[in-house]
C-alpha cells in the first residue's frame, strides 16, 4: 500500500504519459511533461522521472526513433521543409539530450539514491547508445562507441567541490567492463588536463576525486583476458584499439603521467607512492616515464622519501635506473624518527634488499650499521628487536666490517671518531669507530633487547637471521607475549621461614612490641 494517495496518483499520471508518448508520435510533446518532473524538488518524484526517462529513451533508442548522425540546430530542422519523421527523430534526440544533461545535474544532488539512479540510467544510455548508435561509422566496420556520454559521467565524478568517493565506490563495477575502463581512461585524461589548465589552483576536492577514480582502474596482466565488454558486440575487430591491451597500457600510462605531472597535496602524495609500485608501475607501457615523479618524491625527505623507495627499488632493479647519491640520500633517512612511522616496516624490508649486494663498499655499509647502532640508544625495545638482527645480517655480509666488533690490534680511543652529522657516508670515519652501542643495549631493561644484543659476544652464525618476523612487532605485541610466558613455579624470598609477624618469639623486636 502507498502512503501517499497524491503520491500514487502522481507516479500513475507519470506512467500514463510515459505510455502515450511511446504508443503514438502525436503525443510526443508529454516528454517535456515528464522531463519538468526531473526539476522537482522532492526526492521521490525526481526518481519516479528518472525511472521514467529510463524507459522512454531506452525504448526509443531500442526502436531507432532518434536521429542518427551530426546533430543539428532545432530550430532549423523545425523551421525547414523536411519530412515528419526526420523533424520528429531531431526533435526527441535533443530531447534526449536535455535529459541526459538533467541526469547528469543529478549527480550532484544532496540524496545519493538520487545520485546512483542517476549514474545507473545513464550507464544505462551508455550501453544502449553503443548498441545503437547515434553516430554513423566512418567506414565500414568501424568502432563506435558513446564517449561524449561516457565523458558527460565521468566529468561528473570528477567534481571539484563535492567529495564523491561513495558515488565511485558505485561507478568501480563499470571499470571490470574493458570497453569502459579505455574510455574512462581518456576521458579522465582530459578532464584532468581541462581542470588544472582552467584553474589556477584546484581543489583539493578534485584531486581526491581523481585519485580515486584512476586507482579504481587496473589492467588485466594479458591481452587475451580482454573480452569482457559493457556493450556487446557480434564480432570483435582486430582494426580496434580497444582490442589491444597495448592500447590498454598507453592509455593507462598517459592518465596517470597526466595526473603525477602536476603538484599534489602532501597527502595524496603518500597515497599515490603507497600504491605505485603493484598498482601503477606493472601496467605502464615505458616505466621509466616514472623516474622524475619518483626521484622528486625521494627528495621530499621524511616518510615521502620512505614510501619513494619501492617505486625506485623496480626501476632500478628491473628497469635499469641509475640514480646518483642514491645510498647517500637512503643514508639521510636515517633519523630517530624512523622507529616510529607508520611505514617502518616497509623501509627496513627494502632497506635490506639494497644492502644485500656484497659488491658494496665497506665504508657504506660500516656507516649503515654504525648509524643505525648510535640510533639504537634511543630506539623502542620493539624497534631494537628488528634493528639489531639487521645490523648483524650486515655484518654477516660484509666481514670486512666486523671490525666495528672485533678490533685486535687497534688504538685505544679517547671518543668516537664517527661523525653522526655527516651527511656523506663515506666521510662519517664509520669504520675508525666500533659497535660500542650495542655493548650498551646488553643491559638494556628488556631481556629479549639484551639476549639479542649479546650476539657479538660470540662468533656470529654463517646463515643470517630473518628479519621478518619482526617487521610489524608492536609494543602491545610484546607486552601480550610477556604476559603469556610462564615462570617458576616457586620463588624463594627468604632462606628463614617467618615464625610470627614480628620474628620469632625470642627475638630483641617480638619482646618489646606488641601488636594491639
Amino acid at each position: 500500500m502507498e502512503r501517499d494517495p497524491g503520491r500514487r496518483g502522481a507516479r500513475r499520471a507519470l506512467g500514463q504519459l510515459l505510455e502515450a508518448v511511446l504508443a503514438s508520435r502525436g503525443e510526443a510533446n508529454a516528454v517535456f511533461d515528464i522531463l519538468a518532473v526531473l526539476q522537482s524538488e522532492d526526492q521521490e518524484e525526481i526518481q519516479d522521472a528518472v525511472r521514467a526517462c529510463s524507459r522512454l529513451f531506452g525504448a526509443l533508442l531500442e526502436r531507432g526513433e532518434l536521429f542518427v548522425g551530426q546533430l543539428p540546430p532545432e530550430e532549423a530542422v523545425m523551421a525547414g521543409s523536411q519530412g515528419a519523421t526526420r523533424k520528429y527523430k531531431v526533435w526527441m534526440r535533443h530531447r534526449y539530450q536535455s535529459c541526459c544533461n538533467r541526469l547528469a545535474e543529478l549527480l550532484a544532488h544532496p540524496s545519493f539514491q538520487v545520485k546512483e539512479l542517476a549514474l545507473s540510467t545513464l550507464m544505462k544510455f551508455v550501453q544502449l547508445e553503443g548498441t545503437h548508435p547515434l553516430e554513423k561509422p566512418k567506414w565500414e566496420g568501424g568502432y563506435l562507441f558513446p564517449r561524449q556520454l561516457l565523458k558527460v559521467v565521468v566529468d561528473g565524478l570528477l567534481c571539484l567541490e563535492e567529495d564523491r568517493s561513495l558515488l565511485l565506490s558505485q561507478f568501480r563495477e563499470y571499470l571490470e567492463h574493458d570497453d569502459i575502463r579505455y574510455h574512462v581512461m581518456q576521458a579522465a585524461s582530459d578532464t584532468v588536463a581541462r581542470v588544472t589548465n582552467g584553474h589556477p589552483e584546484v581543489p583539493l576536492t578534485f584531486w581526491n576525486n581523481a585519485f580515486t577514480l584512476l586507482s579504481a582502474v587496473s589492467l588485466p596482466l594479458q591481452e587475451s583476458s580482454l573480452a569482457n565488454f559493457y556493450v556487446k558486440h557480434t564480432e570483435l575487430s582486430d582494426k580496434w584499439k580497444v582490442t589491444h591491451l597495448k592500447e590498454h597500457r598507453r592509455a593507462f600510462q598517459a592518465m596517470w603521467l597526466g595526473f603525477l605531472k602536476h603538484k599534489l597535496p602532501l597527502s595524496l602524495y603518500k597515497k599515490v607512492l603507497v600504491i605505485v609500485h603493484d598498482t601503477i608501475l606493472p601496467h605502464l607501457a615505458q616505466p621509466s616515464l616514472l623516474i622524475d615523479f619518483l626521484t622528486r618524491a625521494y627528495d621530499v625527505g621524511g616518510a615521502i622519501s620512505l614510501l619513494a623507495l619501492n617505486g625506485l627499488f623496480i626501476l632500478i632493479h628491473k628497469h635499469n635506473l641509475e640514480y646518483p647519491d642514491f645510498y647517500r640520500k637512503l643514508y639521510g633517512l636515517l633519523d630517530p624518527s624512523i622507529f616510529h612511522v607508520k611505514y617502518r616496516a616497509r623501509f627496513f624490508h627494502l632497506a635490506d634488499l639494497f644492502l644485500s649486494s656484497s659488491h658494496l663498499p665497506a665504508y657504506l655499509v660500516g656507516a649503515f650499521a654504525k648509524r643505525l647502532a648510535h640510533l639504537a640508544l634511543t630506539a623502542p625495545p620493539e624497534a631494537l628487536l628488528l634493528v639489531l638482527p639487521f645490523i648483524c645480517n650486515l655484518l654477516r655480509r660484509h666481514p670486512a666490517c666486523r671490525v666495528l666488533v672485533h678490533r685486535p690490534r687497534g688504538p685505544e680511543l679517547d671518543s668516537d671518531p664517527y661523525d653522526p652529522d655527516e651527511e656523506d657516508p663515506a666521510k662519517s670515519r664509520a669504520l675508525e669507530s666500533s659497535l660500542w652501542e650495542l655493548q650498551a643495549l646488553q643491559r638494556h631493561y628488556h631481556p629479549e633487547v639484551s639476549k639479542a644484543a649479546s650476539v657479538i659476544n660470540q662468533v656470529l652464525s654463517v646463515p643470517e637471521v630473518s628479519i621478518a618476523p619482526f617487521l610489524e612487532l608492536t609494543a602491545f605485541e610484546m607486552f601480550e607475549r610477556d604476559l603469556k610466558k610462564k615462570g617458576p613455579e616457586a620463588v624463594p624470598l627468604e632462606f628463614i621461614p617467618a615464625q610470627g609477624l614480628l620474628g620469632r618469639r625470642d627475638d630483641l623486636c617480638a619482646q618489646h612490641f606488641t601488636l594491639s
